[in-house]
C-alpha cells in the first residue's frame, strides 16, 4: 500500500489533539484533511470521499457517532477510528452499523495511532 496516495479526514474539536494526529499523519505520507466538528466532517468527508476517518467522539453539531452514521447513509462506508474518553464504549451494534472499526481511549500514544491507521487501511485494502 502506498501511503501517499491514502487521504485520512482527522475530525476533533480540541485543536491540539487535531494538530498532534495530523502532523503525525502527515509525517508518514498521508493527505491529511481537518475539521473541527462534526458537521463540518460530514461536508469535507461527502466532498472528499477520504480513505479513513478518525473522529472524537464528543464534538460539537454532531457526535462522532452520528457524523459516521451519517456517512453510511449518504454515501458508501468510509472505515472510521473512534477516539474517545478513557473507558467509553459504544456498543458492538452502533460501530458494526457505523463503519467504525476501532476505538482509540484518550490520551493515547500518536505512534500507537499511526499503527492502528496502518492497520485498519491494510485490512480494508484487502477487504475491497
Amino acid at each position: 500500500m502506498n501511503e501517499n496516495e491514502k487521504t485520512i479526514l482527522v475530525a476533533d474539536d480540541e485543536s491540539h489533539i487535531l494538530n498532534v494526529v495530523s502532523l503525525k499523519l502527515r509525517n508518514a505520507g498521508f493527505r491529511v484533511l481537518t475539521a473541527t466538528d462534526g458537521q463540518e466532517a460530514l461536508e469535507v468527508a461527502l466532498l472528499e470521499r477520504p480513505d479513513l476517518l478518525i473522529t472524537d467522539y464528543h464534538m460539537p453539531l454532531l457526535s462522532g457517532l452520528e457524523l459516521c452514521q451519517r456517512l453510511r447513509q449518504e454515501c458508501a462506508a468510509i472505515p472510521a477510528i473512534m477516539l474517545t474518553a478513557r473507558g467509553y464504549n459504544l456498543e458492538p451494534e452502533d460501530t458494526a452499523r457505523s463503519g467504525i472499526l476501532r476505538m482509540v481511549s484518550k490520551p493515547f500514544s500518536p505512534r500507537q495511532l499511526l499503527a492502528t491507521v496502518q492497520e485498519v487501511l491494510a485490512e480494508t485494502a484487502v477487504a475491497a
